[in-house]
């Protein structure tokens, strides 16, 4: 990479790192954590550069938020590539990779109308087995009904 395709984003103290974001998605990642930019946290985003495991990616950087393991894990429905570094007085203090979890529930709805989770949505919590980690994709519990990595994406997003 010349100087010239270098692009220099400010060190943070403390906080997270999210990179190998498919290019595109990073809004998306935002929504999930929140939009922290509107409570006063500082975020860098990165988008669509050069990756030489992606082709393209998006990086996002917050100073000050710590995720969770349970943000994670959401994370990695629209993110399952993600690396997650957590950033404590300039320093790498944990590395997290985004990985699927083999079961989401009550996250997720099902695009099914005539599932019983959508039908009796007040009383039956929806319950999704992955049923494929590339391109991600889950199975509804009860009726079948696989959603796409694209409608997980805009469901979470």
């Amino acid at each position: 990479m010349s100087a010239e395709e270098t692009m220099r984003v400010q060190k943070i103290s403390d906080g997270t790192v999210i990179d190998h974001i498919a290019a595109g998605k990073s809004l998306s990642v935002l929504r999930l954590l929140g939009n922290p930019q509107n409570r006063g946290v500082t975020v860098a985003l990165v988008m669509n550069v050069s990756s030489s495991k992606m082709g393209r990616k998006d990086i996002v950087k917050v100073e000050g938020v710590e995720l969770t393991d349970e943000q994670v894990q959401r994370l990695a429905l629209i993110a399952p590539r993600a690396s997650v570094v957590i950033i404590r007085s300039y320093r790498v203090a944990e590395k997290k990779k985004a990985v699927p979890p083999e079961v989401v529930t009550g996250i997720l709805s099902c695009t099914n109308t005539t599932c019983i989770s959508v039908k009796e949505k007040d009383s039956v919590q929806s319950i999704f087995s992955l049923a494929s980690p590339s391109p991600v994709s889950y199975r509804c519990r009860f009726c079948g009904r696989v959603l796409s990595e694209q409608e997980i994406s805009a469901q979470l997003g």
